[in-house]
């Protein structure tokens, strides 16, 4: 009875034992699969700052009209190539003919006054030597001439401008390049007043273009002069272009409270498949490191259900550059880590930390039963 006993004892220890031990590591596994998690990883990082824009010829030149009249010829249309000096259209110089003819005419009649003049004043100087007239009498014939020499000179100004004005019915090309853009038809009637009417759009070249984009205040301190530009358009999805920052424009635009600011990109377009007032995606690179330490930015995120929020910290004049936390596993605990943190991109974030290297798990968020609580998002698990 007594070995009977001392069996049925060491059978019930035995698996006590066995059962606190199973518990144990149920516990355990437990505890560690509850996280999501995701390595650490070594690898170049790229940061940049993103703005939509419009594609815009390099230079665009208005040509207008100086002289109204009707639409006679049309010789250039959309997406011509044009030389500088090139008749593009012609207004109809009935009009403009007469007016030449007009002045002409007065020009004749103010030359006839003149030489009247002259030949009164000839006479009347050697009427005076001989003392028939008056000294009065000659300042007068003086006067004459001169105001004929006035009227003949005006006379002649008026005929240069309206031969001028029938210079300017033949409209040609100011420089060499492409039309984009033309706003008159044959037989319109274009009037030249204060403002002057545009009848062609030229673009001087092409082959080479520029993004006129907006980006906000908080991003215009990272972009400089000469700075890579990547873009992309919605005419070809799948194909990236490049381009380089040329100019940041000092004048703000305030729209709704929101400071934006213009930066101009400079673009070559040498297969012309780039068309003026297509939207540009663009992307300016600001930074790239090579074979840093980079963690998910999942990671920087996470923080567990017992812990309060916390912001990472940004740039202070005792702490010049900003802070997180991550929380790494180790041996199935979790162990909190402050470091500091560089660039960063859409999925990874550069970081600077002795108690981190490549490998090293940290925790990203929780798994799907233990999500409810605590995450709003899930992450792949590597």
């Amino acid at each position: 009875m007594k070995n009977t006993g001392r069996i049925l004892l060491s059978f019930f220890l035995l698996s006590a034992v066995i059962l606190g031990y199973f518990f144990w590591r149920s516990n355990t596994n437990h505890e560690t699969s509850q996280y999501i998690t995701d390595k650490i990883q070594l690898g170049n990082i790229t940061q940049t700052v993103s703005a939509n824009g419009t594609l815009n010829p390099v230079v665009l030149v208005n040509v207008g009209t100086q002289v109204t009249g009707k639409v006679q010829k049309i010789y250039a249309d959309f997406n011509n190539r044009v030389t500088s000096g090139q008749v593009l259209l012609e207004l109809d110089p009935t009009l403009l003919k007469t007016e030449v003819a007009q002045s002409l005419s007065e020009l004749n009649k103010a030359q006839a006054t003149l030489d009247l003049a002259i030949a009164n004043e000839n006479r009347g100087e050697q009427l005076r030597e001989k003392n028939y007239i008056s000294k009065q009498d000659l300042d007068q014939l003086l006067q004459a001439r001169k105001s004929a020499e006035a009227e003949l000179g005006l006379a002649q100004a008026k005929l240069d401008g309206d031969r001028a004005n029938l210079d300017y019915a033949t409209i040609r090309s100011p420089v060499s390049g492409v039309i984009v853009d033309r706003q008159v038809d044959v037989g319109q009637t274009v009037t030249a007043s204060f403002q002057t009417p545009i009848l062609f759009k030229i673009a001087q070249d092409l082959s080479e273009m520029q993004i006129d984009s907006s980006f906000a205040e908080a991003d215009i301190g990272n972009i400089k002069p000469g700075q890579k530009v990547f873009f992309t358009v919605d005419a070809f999805p799948q194909q990236s272009f490049s381009g380089v920052v040329k100019q940041i424009r000092l004048a703000p635009t305030i729209q709704q409270n929101v400071v934006t600011y213009n930066v101009v990109i400079n673009v070559e377009n040498k297969d012309g498949i780039l068309l003026p007032g297509m939207t540009a995606y663009v992307n300016i690179k600001t930074a790239e490191h090579k074979n840093v330490l980079l963690v998910p930015n999942a990671a920087l995120r996470f923080k567990p259900k017992d812990e309060k929020t916390k912001t990472t910290k940004t740039t202070t004049d005792s702490e010049p550059y900003r802070t997180g936390t991550v929380y790494k596993l180790v041996e199935n605990k979790v162990e909190p880590i402050s470091l500091r943190l560089g660039i960063t991109d859409s999925n990874y974030t550069e970081v600077f930390s002795d108690k981190l290297k490549a490998g090293d798990i940290l925790i990203v968020g929780y798994t799907q039963e233990n999500q409810t609580s605590t995450s709003s998002f899930r992450v792949k698990v590597f």
